[in-house]
């Protein structure tokens, strides 16, 4: 292929990957979760846990965390109680310096083991022991038998980020309260059309723009972007075409001619600001999320709390698109500072919207062995 043909193609297709775009041809989406849990690797003689525990894990290791770095690491000190850690090389120093986003991810791990847990018959109880965002052992979980619970499983397997596709309509009353309920409180919703829903809007393309013109943003996200089929089945973790929606004709083009320097350039920037334009225009309006403070157990309790909210959005049709740059850009956070009130403390911005047709989850998720006492 001539250089001038792949710059072509570069210029055309890759721009969709911060965001998303393409078809749905099933026999051009690269490798999905499911074909890399058909390969798993087997368990290692002499592992401490049992299947059931393992099991856990693999729920557990379910949760969302930004760029899909999967932050987690186990160590059990016995079968039944096991410490949770976050793992120093899987960070976003430029994005997320003082490992808030790493915190609340755990948090949503940490629901993900509790609920897991419970319906296979044992109870999980959590002590929370980092006194700081970057200390290394964040809780500590103790596993006793009990009753087990009605709780569906499916629930975990099915939840993902959905980008594209939403709906211009404003979301029901009673679906945004059945999915307020386990916030207790900490919900907002603006619908879309109302003033603080374009304000929404407008700040999140104007926090996107800022990080993706910072170079060391823009060098984080090409960290961890697995664009080819080799590159998914080493790691395991990351950004891949699939899951962010580039799929079909493009993302055969983005896995077999691109390559992620490529992002780094000014062309791709300008694309993906525009594109992400395009998206924060679309939907039923937005969610924030706000949490009792900054600590670490404020920070593991809001991950929980957003964990239970995402795991009930499926089952109404309603997408959930983190926008998380208003919270990691200065200027973001100073409009928020300025504009409200000092207990006002926002964990979450989340674009929301129905969607006629919700697809399953893709994203690639490491095998539990490769994250188990590590510690």
């Amino acid at each position: 292929m001539s250089i001038d043909r792949r710059n072509f193609l570069i210029q055309t297709m890759s721009a969709a990957l911060v965001v998303g775009a393409g078809s749905t041809l099933a026999a051009c989406g690269g490798l999905a979760r499911g074909d890399l849990a058909k390969a798993s690797v087997p368990a290692p003689a002499g592992q401490p846990l049992d299947e059931r525990r393992r099991r856990i894990l693999g729920y557990a290791a379910l949760a969302p965390s930004g760029h899909n770095i999967q932050p987690w690491v186990v160590k059990p000190l016995g079968p039944d109680e096991w410490i949770i850690g976050a793992d120093p090389e899987r960070r976003l120093p430029a994005v997320d310096p003082l490992n808030r986003e790493v915190m609340l991810s755990l948090g949503a791990f940490s629901e993900n083991l509790a609920l897991a847990a419970g319906a296979l018959g044992l109870t999980a109880e959590m002590e929370v022991l980092a006194q700081s965002s970057l200390d290394t052992d964040v809780l500590r979980v103790r596993l006793s038998e009990g009753t087990p619970t009605d709780y569906p499983l499916a629930r975990l397997e099915k939840r993902l980020t959905v980008k594209q596709g939403y709906l211009n309509r404003e979301l029901a009353s009673d679906d945004v309260k059945a999915l307020a309920e386990p916030l207790g409180g900490h919900l907002h919703y603006f619908p879309r059309g109302t003033d603080h829903a374009r304000c929404l809007e407008e700040g999140a393309v104007e926090a996107f723009r800022q990080q993706t013109a910072r170079d060391e943003a823009q060098a984080e996200l090409v960290r961890w972007l697995r664009l080819s089929q080799a590159e998914v089945k080493r790691h395991r973790d990351g950004l891949t075409t699939a899951g962010m929606e580039i799929l079909g004709i493009k993302g055969w083009v983005v896995r077999n001619f691109v390559s992620p320097r490529d992002f780094l350039k000014p062309s791709f920037r300008k694309q993906s600001v525009e594109l992400t334009a395009r998206l924060a225009g679309r939907g039923g309006g937005w969610f924030i999320i706000t949490g009792k403070g900054n600590n670490p157990a404020d920070l593991i309790d809001s991950g929980r709390r957003f964990e239970k909210m995402a795991l009930l959005a499926r089952e109404r049709n309603i997408a959930l698109h983190p926008m998380t740059q208003w919270l990691e850009e200065n200027t973001g956070r100073e409009k928020i500072a300025a504009n409200h009130s000092a207990a006002m403390i926002p964990q979450f911005v989340l674009r929301v919207g129905y969607l006629e047709n919700y697809p399953d989850p893709v994203s690639p998720r490491r095998p539990v062995e490769w994250f188990l006492n590590k510690l």
